[in-house]
């Protein structure tokens, strides 16, 4: 019984000094972003943030106005918006289109993100919600290892085809442990735009190379690839620079990467009904995570990724970006 007891408390102690290293590096990283997004100028270029979600759980805590403050005072110039249920996105383009771009999401309850696929009620309501030109995307869409039909399925091929007919992208989130599904989506698909949710999630570097060199029709997105979420798949080190496989792949493929904030919080929340999402109220610590890291680059690369990328991809460059 000793020994037993001994063992238990052995174990109690080894999670809570894991939690606590976790806790201090957190604080670290924070501060080191802090002293450099504080730096004057630094915190001044525009950004378009490609992974923004207003969910009915975000609107409990988040107005529309408070959120477009929020994008304004991180020099946020243009947000790709994706709605749960999907008119919720509306709301915040109706308070100011040239900043936002609204996606429709075939989601409408906390469990959708598993079922979605197998709906075919979904390409009734996405012929629809098109046929509007309200939304200029379709997403996000979850595949999910378990969770996804065949890339061929009547769902996935109605949606494909449909946003290739109306030359609007599709956000995808996958996650498996291989790159092959998405490979299989992009050759299948090859008419229709694909934006990667948070560069595959799960998957190394070399694997997202994978991607971007047998697809010329996908661009991916770094949104949660942050200290908070997909925390075992990291693309910085612990002062935030980028690992040095993740740079040479940014770097290579620079035309296509942008960046996102997925503001989803906190982060082992599966869309809870009764429980608020205070996302929004992180939003500080997720844009800015990225703009440490983007200060490492080079300046023209970092303004593509940063910046130009985005407006090209949903084709909504201004003739000048704002100062």
């Amino acid at each position: 019984m000793l020994i037993c007891f001994l063992h238990l408390q052995a174990e109690k102690s080894a999670i809570f000094l894991q939690k606590v290293e976790y806790v201090i590096k957190t604080k670290v990283l924070l501060a080191l972003i802090v002293s450099i997004v504080t730096t004057p100028g630094s915190a001044t270029a525009p950004i378009a943030d490609v992974h923004i979600h207003y969910k009915w759980s975000q609107a409990d805590v988040t107005s529309p106005e408070q959120a477009l403050a929020i994008l304004e005072q991180h020099k946020v110039e243009f947000a790709v918006v994706i709605g749960t249920p999907a008119a919720l996105a509306l709301e915040l383009t109706d308070l100011k289109p040239e900043k936002f771009l609204a996606i429709w999401s075939p989601y409408r309850t906390g469990g959708d993100w598993s079922s979605w696929a197998y709906d075919p009620g979904v390409l009734k309501r996405a012929r629809a919600a098109l046929a509007k030109r309200r939304y200029q995307g379709i997403g996000e869409l979850h595949l999910i290892g378990g969770f996804s039909p065949k890339p061929q399925s009547e769902v996935i091929r109605g949606l494909f085809q449909l946003a290739a007919s109306h030359d609007v992208p599709i956000l995808l989130h996958t996650e498996f442990s291989q790159p092959d599904y998405l490979i299989q989506l992009c050759r299948e698909y090859p008419a229709t735009r694909i934006l990667w949710a948070h560069a595959g999630a799960l998957l190394r570097a070399d694997q997202v190379a994978k991607v971007l060199s047998d697809c010329p029709n996908v661009w991916t997105e770094l949104s949660a690839r942050d200290p908070w979420r997909f925390v075992n798949n990291p693309i910085t080190t612990a002062d935030g620079s980028l690992l040095p496989e993740w740079r040479t792949l940014i770097e290579r493929y620079q035309d296509r990467f942008m960046i996102g904030s997925d503001p989803v919080w906190p982060v082992d929340q599966m869309d809870s009904w009764d429980t608020a999402d205070t996302g929004w109220q992180e939003y500080a610590r997720f844009i800015e995570f990225h703009r440490h890291w983007l200060s490492t680059l080079e300046p023209a690369i970092a303004t593509k990724i940063r910046w130009e990328n985005a407006l090209d991809f949903f084709r909504r460059r201004p003739e000048a970006a704002p100062d």
